[in-house]
Formats: C-alpha cells, sequence, structure tokens
C-alpha cells in the first residue's frame, strides 16, 4: 500500500503541484514557518495539512487532569519526601506525565528562556540563516522539521537547538541574543533533572543515586520550540504524535498552550501554569523500567495565536547497550524487552516513520 505522502503526491502533482520543489524552496529560504507566515499566506501550503480526523479531539473530561506535584519540601521534611515518591510513582505509571511546582527554578530565568528563545526566533532572518543546517551532528543549530523530506507532513514550527551535555558548545558558538540566559538556564535544568531523577530512582524502588550512576543525566539536549500562528490549525499540527527518545524530559511551555497527551485512548490537555515544567518519561525510561513506567505520546495543536514558545530539554545518552534493570526482574516481572543498542533504537526513532500505532521501542519487545 502506498504512503499517505506518496498519495498526495500524486494528487498534487496531477493538479500540476509538485510537492519535492515546494518543499525544497521551503527549505532553501532558511526562514522556517515563522517566513511562510511573514510573507503573509492565509493557506498552509499542502506539505502541511494532515487529514481532519488526525488534528481532531474532544473537550478534556473534567476528572481527567495531568498531575501537579508539588516539590517543596523534598529534601527536608521525609513525610513529604516520601509523599512526593508516591505520587511521582503514580504519574509515571498512570500517565507518563505530570507537572511540577517549587521545582527551585526562578521565574526570572524560565522568562528570561522564553525571551531569549523567542528574541532569536525573531532575528532578522540573516542573522538566523548562520545557524541553519540539517547536520545533525552539529551542536547548535536552528531549522525546521529536521525529516522534511521523510516525514508524511511537516510540523507548524521552526525549532533552535543545542546539545549542551556531555559535550558542550563553547559560549560563542551560542546565538547572541540568548547566550547567556540559555548558559544560565542550563546550569538549572540539570540540576533539576538530577534531582528528579534521584526521586524516579526512588519511585523504581531503587538506590536513589540508580539512574544518575547509570548515565541517564550525561547526555542533555535543548530544543527550543517556535511555533507561528497559523491561518488554518484545523489542517495541521504543530507537533504530530510522537513519544520522546529519552530518559526523562523538562519541558517549559508559555501561557498559549496546546500540549496534549494520549490518555485513556483520548487526547487530554496539558494546560500551562504559571512557574510550573511539565515532566514526562520517555523510552528508554518505559526500556530500564521494564514498563512500568509510560512513555506517553503526545503532540502540541496548531493555533490561530502565537507565537507559541516551548523549551524541551532531554536527558539521554546513546553509547551503550540498554535493557530492563536486573533489580526490577523477577519470576513474576520477567523482562518485556531485549538489550538494545541504543544507537540502534536512536537510528530506527529518527529515520522510520511510526505506523500502525507502533512505536519505535515496540520494534526492541520479546
Amino acid at each position: 500500500m502506498e504512503s499517505s505522502k506518496t498519495q498526495l503526491d500524486l494528487v498534487l502533482k496531477g493538479s500540476g503541484y509538485d510537492i519535492e520543489k515546494e518543499i525544497k524552496a521551503f527549505d532553501e529560504s532558511k526562514a522556517g514557518v515563522k517566513g511562510l507566515v511573514d510573507s503573509g499566506i492565509v493557506k498552509i501550503p499542502p506539505f502541511f495539512v494532515v487529514p481532519e480526523n488526525v488534528v481532531s479531539s474532544q473537550p478534556t473530561p473534567a476528572h481527567l487532569q495531568i498531575p501537579v506535584i508539588d516539590l517543596k519540601d523534598t529534601h527536608g521534611d521525609p513525610v513529604r519526601h516520601e509523599k512526593v515518591i508516591k505520587e511521582i510513582r503514580s504519574a509515571l505509571e498512570i500517565w507518563g506525565f505530570f507537572q511540577v511546582v517549587n521545582h527551585g527554578v526562578s521565574k526570572d530565568i524560565m522568562e528570561g528562556m522564553i525571551e531569549g528563545v523567542k528574541g532569536f526566533h525573531e532575528e532578522k532572518n540573516e542573522v538566523k540563516k548562520e545557524y541553519y543546517t540539517r547536520d545533525v551532528k552539529k551542536k547548535v543549530t536552528y531549522t525546521s522539521n529536521t525529516l522534511i523530506h521523510k516525514t508524511k507532513a511537516a510540523d507548524w514550527k521552526d525549532t533552535l537547538y543545542f546539545r549542551m551535555a556531555p559535550d558542550s558548545p563553547h559560549p560563542e558558538e551560542l546565538p547572541v541574543v540568548c547566550r547567556e540566559t540559555t548558559i544560565k538556564y542550563t546550569a538549572y535544568i540539570r540540576g533539576l533533572g538530577d534531582t528528579l531523577l534521584k526521586l524516579v530512582s526512588e519511585a523504581l524502588g531503587l538506590n536513589p543515586d540508580h539512574l544518575i550512576e547509570f548515565g541517564c543525566d550525561k547526555g542533555l539536549k535543548i530544543m527550543c520550540h517556535y511555533y507561528p500562528p497559523c491561518p488554518e490549525p484545523s489542517r495541521t499540527l504543530g507537533s504530530k504524535s510522537h513519544t520522546d527518545p529519552d530518559f526523562l524530559t523538562i519541558l517549559m511551555q508559555d501561557h498559549i498552550g496546546g500540549l496534549q497527551v494520549f490518555h485513556q485512548n483520548q487526547w487530554i490537555d496539558v494546560p500551562p501554569i504559571p512557574g510550573a515544567f511539565v515532566i514526562n518519561g520517555g523510552d528508554l525510561l518505559q526500556l530500564i523500567s521494564n514498563a512500568k513506567f509510560k512513555s506517553a505520546e503526545h503532540r502540541v495543536l496548531a493555533n490561530h495565536i502565537g507565537p507559541r514558545i516551548s523549551v524541551a530539554s532531554f536527558f539521554a545518552i546513546y553509547d551503550r547497550i540498554c535493557g530492563p534493570i536486573k533489580e526490577l526482574l523477577s519470576d513474576e516481572n520477567p523482562a518485556v524487552y531485549k538489550e538494545v543498542p541504543l544507537m540502534e533504537y536512536i537510528a530506527q526513532y529518527m529515520w522510520k516513520e511510526q505506523e500502525g500505532g507502533m512505536t519505535t521501542l515496540d520494534r526492541f519487545r520479546l
């Protein structure tokens, strides 16, 4: 059976529209989705269009709300500490998602990062073009839809990317407009990441340092997304449905919203909470927890209003073979995943479209 992208190609070429030529022109402009919006378009290009049934969702039921966990006094109060561990365990088992407040990252640091990201994406195109590349080996890049020639439909977003660990870029490699804020923000996020990984370790019944000693905090990638206002938000997505290829994600989203998580066979809104971070487990956490903790599908809706800004920090490292943690296995709880070379996992994640509801991780089930 032909893919939906191939079918779309045939339909559009039959009408005289060359989709590959349009994608090439879009890529070579190096102006991203923001460039399309700035040009005054009133209809989105066909290579962004997804089927109507893919975009649609029902209002979030009142009884289905993403857990919000208060980290205040987590270190100093043993009773609070145990309560937070139980809340994290429940959230990761049931949802794969939760939000945290009183996490120790100041409002000024968070707002500074949002403004820095916005400042970069709204720079003159001559400035941004210097960073535009699809070379995934570079530590600092700006692009729109890294795999635009492979995917069935492009996402309505542009992305500024930093690989901050283990081999961080030199400060002068970072864009001037967000250099200082990115360095400060990264330091706080690494601290919060360590705090959360220790709590997640305990939620698995392990020593607090287990996941850190394993190296879950060694790699850090930060993706700074810019979702311009969309003239036809019912025909595309800001980010298509996906799981994250990491151990843990820390997401900061602005006030606009649009993030949704797939739960109980429906899309549930993850509403912005001032000063909160959204936390979710990734595929690698589901792998090492032997599917005890969930890597949930999520997406971002397009919107008439904008721009929407989000900053996603991914804790992951791929230079090893990884499988379910031995201490979690027993006769009653046998391994459900094989030992996985993580470079093989990430290669499949990056280059293979997920079909039929199958995630990359599903390919490594025993």
